[in-house]
């Protein structure tokens, strides 16, 4: 029996990058998995990227899970509620693993911008897109957990500590997400439930290989633009470690925590899915540290 067989999981911004990997990595350890996001094939989003939520469930059921993709704007309460509605009706009420991954900012950040020449408008919408979103998800995906005294919560971030990260809108965003997981694990630990946070390292996506100019075959090629681009890590090594965390019995311990793929695949033995076995912790201390 896989380690997540018979569970429910929903991974809400599942489109592309770590969502994605995070959906097919819970496939692949047998989950049913909801695969949210706003670009299908009839309809982008404005990211304008070619990624679509029925490629990510497709890729889900490939791994060995079951892949369901329900198209949702997470801005939107209300697509939201049906969204939740949906899960517990034909799930029987269960709803084991919500991955918080919503994004679709990109655009908006402009880095070696201060806040206040930077765009105040893009900056708010980064909030509402990457902060508000998480609210609103977990208002309504914590009901089905609560009601079973079971369940994990995991909000996706950028980094595990409050330090600045390079533009005052993205930080916030990242750091508060941060929060949330802390402060959902105390409201959450006497119904049964854990919340906390994850973060990949230098994350291989596919936005990032096409700002490269690179594919996934050739990737080692981005270095030549960024050196530190040598570290880097598929979707799918965070995706294991979700997965990992999901499996473990005493997850619970790790409440309130910020977590890391790197430091999570020494403690579970996973590897990425190129068999690599890449820290970005540890580069990060020997490399990046040197250059500020």
């Amino acid at each position: 029996m896989k380690p997540l067989q018979g569970k429910v999981a929903v991974v809400a911004g599942a489109t592309r990058g770590a969502g994605r990997g995070i959906a097919a990595m819970l496939g692949e350890a047998g989950a049913t998995v909801y695969v949210t996001g706003r670009t299908t094939r009839e309809r982008k989003s404005d990211m304008n990227r070619t990624e679509t939520i029925e490629e990510t469930a497709e890729l889900v059921t490939a791994k060995g899970g079951v892949g369901i993709p329900v198209r949702v704007d997470h801005s939107v309460e209300a697509e939201v509620k049906a969204l939740f509605e949906r899960v517990g009706r034909e799930q029987d009420g269960r709803l084991d693993i919500l991955i918080n991954d919503i994004w679709g900012c990109d655009p908006l950040n402009v880095w070696g911008q201060t806040f206040w020449e930077h765009s105040l408008a893009d900056g708010l919408l980064t909030q509402q897109r990457a902060v508000h979103t998480h609210m609103i998800t977990s208002y309504y995906g914590a009901p089905l957990m609560i009601a079973r005294r079971q369940g994990l919560i995991i909000e996706i971030t950028d980094g595990t500590d409050y330090a600045y990260r390079g533009n005052l809108y993205y930080s916030l965003a990242k750091i508060s997400v941060i929060h949330l997981a802390e402060a959902m694990a105390a409201e959450l630990k006497e119904h049964g439930v854990t919340a906390l946070a994850l973060t990949p390292g230098f994350l291989r996506s596919e936005a990032m290989l096409d700002h490269f100019g690179v594919t996934e075959a050739n990737w080692r090629d981005g270095a030549k633009k960024d050196p530190h681009f040598i570290a880097s890590e598929t979707p799918y090594f965070v995706g294991r470690a979700a997965a990992a965390l999901a499996a473990d019995p005493n997850v619970s311990e790790k409440a309130g925590k910020a977590l890391s793929s790197w430091d999570l695949s020494r403690e579970y033995g996973f590897m990425d899915i190129d068999g690599s076995s890449p820290h970005w912790g540890d580069y990060f201390q020997k490399h990046v540290l040197k250059e500020q």
